[in-house]
């Protein structure tokens, strides 16, 4: 069993983000760490043809899937496809290949070499990215933008009721993170097993994977906890890109604090493989909206 892995679930739309993030951890990996990429058995020969078959291991998701045997067969065929991307990388220890892994998605990118020592304190055991994100939520009301904090500590909140615990709410809402097998292990034993339940019963939208991970950690202990700050320099939402690049900012100055950075997904769209479901107007209205945020950088 190795000590850590990289680890990426993706899907078709994504393909092209994946092959961006392929090239950055070919360039950067400078410990060899494994790199798998997970995808649906139906997306394999694409995945194949658009990101290539070098540099990384595959597996499918439905074996992931199939190794929790207490999890209700086709389960997650009633289960909207975000819900079940969480849960698929939050059972990726389930098929023992490591102790740890770094869980990345397809819109990443590193940008400075790493090593196991960023993921792997001198213990052995992982270090947890865990903060109150107070900078972002401060930013976020300065500009207008309220309501995405809110929704986080509501979120924080619900989850941490599940656990009976008192205090601040604690968060690391965007990859990479540094899950420990031993975590989700005694998620499992301590909390679901004595319940009755499964992984798919308490990761829901209102519960997301990021957060039962640290309410875990935080409860049952099973690793010391190393607490640092987030790996990767994330910009949620465009305005807070446009904002952020206004004040001077560069992905070469962000190599001082920073291994990589996220241009997130769903604001970011130019690498969306595919043709849009999204109607014509739908389209104009969005970059009408996107361009005014722009705008309201300078303000």
């Amino acid at each position: 069993m190795k000590d850590i892995v990289l680890y990426c679930k993706s899907y078709r739309k994504d393909f092209l983000r994946l092959k961006r993030l392929l090239q950055s951890i070919s360039e950067h990996n400078a410990d060899h760490i494994p790199f798998y990429i997970s995808t649906p058995q139906a997306d394999h020969d694409l995945l194949v043809e658009l990101v290539g078959k070098e540099g990384y291991e595959w597996i499918s998701d439905e074996s992931i899937l199939q190794a929790n045997t207490n999890a209700p067969s086709g389960i997650e065929k009633n289960k909207s496809g975000s819900l079940t991307q969480q849960i698929i990388k939050s059972e990726f220890w389930r098929l023992d290949l490591c102790e740890n892994y770094v869980c990345l998605d397809s819109d990443c990118i590193f940008i400075k070499n790493f090593n196991k020592s960023d993921f792997l304190a001198d213990d052995g055991n992982p270090y947890t990215v865990i903060y109150q994100n107070k900078e972002y939520f401060q930013l976020a009301i300065d500009r207008g933008f309220a309501k995405a904090p809110l929704q986080l500590i509501a979120e924080g909140d619900r989850v941490k009721r599940l656990f009976g615990r008192k205090g601040p709410n604690y968060y690391c809402p965007c990859p990479p993170f540094i899950w420990s097998a031993k975590v989700w292990r005694s998620l499992e034993e301590s909390y679901l097993k004595p319940k009755g339940l499964t992984f798919w019963d308490v990761c829901t939208p209102e519960h997301p994977e990021t957060l039962l991970y640290l309410e875990a950690l935080l409860n049952f202990k099973a690793i010391p906890l190393h607490p640092i700050e987030q790996l990767f320099r994330i910009y949620y939402y465009d305005w807070h890109y446009y904002l952020l690049r206004r004040m001077g900012e560069t992905p070469a100055k962000m190599k001082e604090q920073y291994l990589g950075v996220i241009y997130q997904s769903s604001w970011d769209l130019g690498l969306d493989y595919g043709t849009s479901q999204k109607s014509i107007f739908s389209r104009a209205l969005k970059k009408m909206k996107r361009f005014g945020r722009y705008l309201q950088s300078f303000i």
